[in-house]
């Protein structure tokens, strides 16, 4: 039988802590000692207020986009700079190398420089790796239902964030555990809404996915990017569980020991959260950074989560992962497969 899709996770995904130093052009070196050149790039401040900066290979490295807000891209100087051989480069900004605070970026593979995409109604930009399930697709809208854009992952995306480029609107999430008429937004800890028209109420394709109306995901004239996820067995996973509200947690099985996890509450109003391999590097994870919001890193209160060989396990009773009969779901990369490709299985932490 096949145990993972991919051996090396390290390969499409990796996590760099590092602290600030204010250089004007200061290269951010993955600590692996093979190469990897993201094609996205998600940076936050840890130690003090800063808004989350995210960026890719298809806008351009200077084009920032901020979750924990709806504004519209901007272009930054002094802000991330450029996507590098093994790793990438930032400015002085103090969102992202202020001396003496800290911070993380977390960095994916694509495909590189994007290229067009003619599958959909509306012809995209796409950057995509098929291998991993994760592609960067850029678009302008048309203002009409039932218009579709292709991803060119030639898998069906379980999870898609999108984000308009040139106007203000909210993050618009969709993840299949919550259906095709609804809808989450990044940059708020809403519980998932009624949003038939965020998706036309069609669930995507391996070759598309499917927008209506609202100005959020495809207003006339206006452009955007969306993030596409499929699930590969070993490295990736569109989740759901529900929580319990005890120390003693919820399990959420992935079939891989997890390096990234992002969770939302999906019936209750509730923080986004994000946990990670490097905050700190065992468990209990006690370290939260909350994409909705410019706050630094949040220490437990409750959301303390252990990361184990096929998945993740909560021991903390916060609402924002462990509110008993809650339901919550989110995405997870691995740090390594639970069992190779060779049959060789991964350890705990």
């Amino acid at each position: 039988m096949a145990y993972t899709d991919i051996d090396k996770p390290s390969d499409y995904i990796r996590i760099q802590t590092w602290s600030g130093n204010n250089s004007a052009d200061r290269e951010i070196t993955w600590t692996e000692t093979d190469n990897m050149q993201p094609d996205w790039i998600w940076v936050k401040r840890r130690s003090d207020t800063a808004n989350h900066r995210l960026a890719d290979s298809v806008r351009g490295a200077t084009k920032i986009l901020r979750s924990d807000t709806n504004g519209a891209e901007t272009t930054e100087s002094d802000d991330t700079l450029s996507f590098d051989t093994n790793g990438f480069s930032v400015g002085s900004n103090s969102g992202v190398n202020k001396t003496g605070d800290t911070y993380v970026g977390w960095g994916w593979l694509a495909g590189g420089t994007g290229v067009s995409n003619t599958n959909g109604s509306i012809t995209s930009t796409v950057s995509a790796s098929t291998v991993s399930g994760f592609s960067i697709v850029s678009y302008t809208g048309n203002g009409t239902a039932g218009a579709t854009i292709g991803h060119s992952l030639g898998f069906v995306p379980k999870m898609i964030i999108v984000k308009s480029r040139s106007d203000t609107g909210v993050w618009a999430v969709y993840n299949e555990n919550i259906g095709n008429s609804n809808g989450l937004f990044l940059n708020a800890n809403y519980n998932a809404l009624s949003e038939p028209a965020f998706w036309n109420s069609t669930s995507p394709t391996s070759s598309v996915f499917s927008v209506g109306t609202s100005n959020d995901t495809n207003g006339s004239g206006r452009t955007y990017i969306a993030y596409c996820f499929a699930e590969k067995k070993g490295f990736s996973k569109a989740f759901s569980y529900t929580g319990n509200g005890s120390s003693d947690g919820s399990f959420c099985y992935l079939g891989f020991r997890p390096a990234f996890i992002m969770i939302k509450g999906t019936s209750i109003y509730s923080d986004w959260g994000i946990w990670d391999n490097k905050r700190p590097e065992y468990n209990v994870v006690n370290l939260t950074l909350q994409p909705h919001k410019d706050n630094a890193e949040v220490v437990s209160v409750g959301r303390d989560i252990d990361i184990l060989s096929n998945g993740f396990k909560g021991r903390g009773t916060s609402s924002s992962m462990n509110s008993s009969g809650a339901t919550y779901v989110g995405i997870a990369f691995a740090e390594s497969p639970f069992v190779t490709s060779t049959g060789i299985p991964t350890t705990a932490r």
